[in-house]
Parts: structure tokens; sequence; C-alpha cells
């Protein structure tokens, strides 16, 4: 589609890998509307650079269920093949329709621009009682949608989890999980938005999950959200998974006080962090090797518990025997804070090997001994890096932090506080990201127009707030 523009002016490259820098005044989008270019032809630059799910493996193909949103812009609609050697950025346009995309030329140094830099609003005109921050979350296998009010709290959220879908093969698969999100998003977000009592206009931001996690889940929330903040002419926020995960308690009344020790386990990570502020986070130790919630998971699929395998695993061990099985506490007889569950995970399988088959009992009785063995693991370990830091404030977050024996074993710390999210915070969901999102937002953070998706981002990587 020709724009009829004249040559561009060359900039330097943005190099905090944000959106191009502007034409000029006459390039503006109101610019790009009067030359007969419609404002619903809805473009989005994404940056790809080995993190774009939709380029990687030199010409990756992916389908995405048509989708819309509103009356003024386009999402994905139909097929999209793209090598990465051969993408700078990608923009989809007129894509009630189809697609096209561009390939952005080098000349002396610098990008021909493509879009007008939308300005990033202030925030420090509105009030608190004007704020209403969208929260979206993809980053696995839950579609979690929430707004957050400064005043009123959680205002409204949603969530929709893919358990029956990945339940036949074990396990998430990821091309479905990033399906089943297109699909389930825009419904989600209508339904929380309405809940809410407000209207899209109403919201002041639009924070959305950008990593950790799987890079498909997280390109169709991280796209969808910042493609709507774009054309709200609001900002858009990139929310780190495992940050929002340990801020979650800070939404409840028993709020802990900085610098506090967050524990953070979940099926991905098991980590212990002290947490100074807000972005000012050392890691004090993690794990070698499998996550705790994904030892849960794998243990629970050796006993034949089925998925999700963490509280099933939990569920069956309410009626072991203690003592009739007694499991290592990995790396807690040497000094340290890093964990280790694969070894745990292996002794577990050792031992069904042995018995097989099963009888229910069996299984009740594995599964209580191996969740004992994750429990005082972990506990140790806590107690280890209070005494390190003189920390008084213990976090739990993650899914794994929903498991009631690791919260009674937890309380049986001495003259620290512990802090839980509440259940439903536990697992993922768009609560915490909604939160987060309005930390960073008053904090003065915005992302770039273009989308950046991790599915490996180091938690002591994000920045401290401003």
């Amino acid at each position: 589609m020709a724009l009829n523009r004249p040559e561009p002016q060359c900039y330097p490259e943005d190099p905090t890998g944000g959106c191009c820098q502007p034409y000029g005044a006459d390039r503006s989008v109101h610019a790009l509307e009067a030359t007969g270019f419609p404002l619903q032809h809805f473009l989005v630059p994404l940056y790809c650079r080995c993190r774009l799910a939709l380029a990687h493996g030199g010409g990756l193909f992916v389908k995405l269920t048509t989708t819309y949103l509103g009356e003024y812009a386009g999402f994905f609609a139909g097929p999209l093949e793209a090598s990465q050697c051969d993408i700078e950025r990608l923009v989809f346009l007129d894509s009630n329709v189809g697609h096209k995309t561009l390939k952005l030329g080098k000349k002396g140094g610098g990008f021909y621009p493509l879009l007008h830099q939308v300005a990033k609003p202030a925030c420090g005109h509105l009030r608190k009682e004007q704020m209403y921050i969208l929260g979206i979350e993809t980053s696995c296998d839950e579609t979690g949608v929430a707004i957050y009010h400064p005043e009123r709290g959680l205002v409204a959220e949603k969530l929709h989890s893919q358990v029956e879908l990945h339940a036949a093969y074990g396990g998430v698969v990821p091309e479905l999980a990033s399906r089943d999100h297109v699909s389930r998003l825009l419904p989600l977000v209508r339904d929380t938005v309405r809940d809410a009592g407000i209207s899209l206009a109403d919201l002041s931001a639009v924070a959305y999950t950008a990593g950790p996690g799987l890079l498909g889940a997280l390109l169709v929330g991280a796209t969808f959200g910042r493609s709507l903040a774009w054309g709200l002419r609001i900002p858009g926020i990139a929310v780190h998974h495992m940050e929002a995960h340990l801020l979650a308690p800070l939404l409840g009344k028993n709020r802990p006080e900085f610098p506090f020790v967050a524990l953070l386990v979940s099926g991905g990570h098991t980590q212990l962090v002290l947490v100074k502020s807000l972005g000012d986070y050392t890691l004090l130790g993690e794990s070698i090797d499998d996550a705790a919630g994904e030892a849960f998971d794998k243990t629970a699929k050796l006993l034949g518990l089925g998925y999700p395998g963490g509280p099933r695993l939990a569920t069956c061990a309410l009626t072991g025997t203690p003592g009739r099985f007694l499991f290592p506490r990995p790396m807690t007889d040497r000094p340290g804070l890093d964990f280790s569950f694969s070894g745990l995970k292996t002794h577990a399988m050792t031992v069904i090997r042995r018995l097989e088959p099963l009888t229910g009992q069996d299984q009740a009785d594995i599964a209580l001994a191996f969740e004992d063995a994750v429990v005082e693991t972990l506990l140790i370990k806590c107690r280890r890096a209070l005494e390190a830091t003189m920390a008084q404030d213990l976090v739990l977050a993650g899914g794994v932090a929903a498991n009631l024996k690791l919260r009674e074993r937890m309380a049986q710390l001495n003259a620290v506080r512990v802090h839980y999210p509440a259940l439903t915070l536990c697992t993922d969901n768009g609560g915490m990201i909604a939160y987060a999102g309005y930390l960073r937002f008053i904090s003065g953070e915005r992302a770039p127009l273009s989308i950046d998706t991790r599915a490996r981002w180091p938690i002591t990587d994000l920045s401290t707030a401003r």
C-alpha cells in the first residue's frame, strides 16, 4: 500500500530496541489518515532480535484465528510466514482482511522509520481515583485479565485455565496454549471491563506479561496489550512475570516491609531473592536443575496421578502413611542457598519402579514422602536466607506457595513475619500483572511501541523504580 510519502530521513537505531523515531510533523498518525490511510488499519511494529516467535526457525509458520478488537482495530487474521534473517521489523497492515510485511532497509547506519512515535502520556496529572490499569497474563497455560484501581484494589478479574486442553497430553503443549490465548483473550477483556463498570476509554495503562514464559503464548498477550494501549493512546507496561508473583502479597492487608526475602517457587522457577525496593533485587539462590513445581509435576506423572501434577500429588499425600519412606533433602548438607530437585525426582522413580505395580496406598505414601522432602528443603533454605540477610519478613509466591503443608511449615519460623498472596493470586493471573503494572506506571516506566517478549529474563535485570 503506497502512502505517497517523501523519501524519509535516516535516524540512528534506537539503542533500547524501541520504536523508530518519527519522520517529522507531517508523519504523525493524523497525517497518515489525511493521506487516505484509515486508522482502522492497525499498525503494530514488532521488534525482532531472536525473540519474536513468529520469526523463529527460518520460516516458522503460525496461523492464528481471526479476532477483532472493536470497530477501529484489527488483530491477527490468517497466517503469517516469516524468516528471521529477512526481518528488521514486522508491521501488520489492514489486518482485518490480510497481512502485509515490510522489510525496513538501513541507510547510513540508520533505519527508515515507519511510524510516528506516540507520545508517552505522563501519569502526574492523573489522580488516584482516575487510574484504572488493565493487566493481561498469557505466559503459559492460563489466560488472565484484571483491572486494578489504587484505592479500590482489584475491581474485576477473569481467568481461563487450559487444564482440560492439555490434560490429554500430560503437560502444556505450547502451540495449543498460544492458539487458546488468541480465542480467549478478547472476550475476557470485554467481560472484565464490563464487570468493572468502566469503558476502555477509562483505562490509564495496559500492563501485559512480556516474560519469562512460552514465547508464543507471551507474544499473544504482549501484541494484544501493546496494540490496545497504542490504539487508546495510553502507555503500555511490559511486566516481568516473576516480579508480578513477588509483588502479589502487597495486594493483601498484611503487607511485608522492605527489605524482605522472597521465595519464588513455581513450575518454572525456584529462587530466593532479597527485595530492597521495587526493582532492587539480589538473587540469593536458585535451582540448578528442576524447579520445585516441575519436580512435583514429574513425580506426579510417575505416580500416574495425571495433570496438573502438583495439586494432585498434594491431595494424594493427605492419606499417606508418615515415616514409611524417607526421601533425601537435597543440598541441605552443604552451605549455600541453591536448590536441586532433579535427584529427588530420580529417587522417587527408583522407589516407584521397585514397588510396581503400585497400590493406592503406595501412591499416597510416596507422595507424602516426596512432599515432605520438598517442603523441608525449602524451609531450611529460607531459614538460612533470613539469617544471612537479617530480614524480618518472608514472602512466599508462585504456584507452589498454594501448598498447604508448605504454609504450615513456614509458620514455624521464629521471629519472622510470613506473607502469602491470596490462593487465587498464587497461580498465574491477571491481577498480579495489573498491580505490578500499576507500580511501574506510577514510577514513570513505559514500554516502547515495539514488542519484545523473552522466554528467559533474569529478575535481576530489572530496573529500579525512579
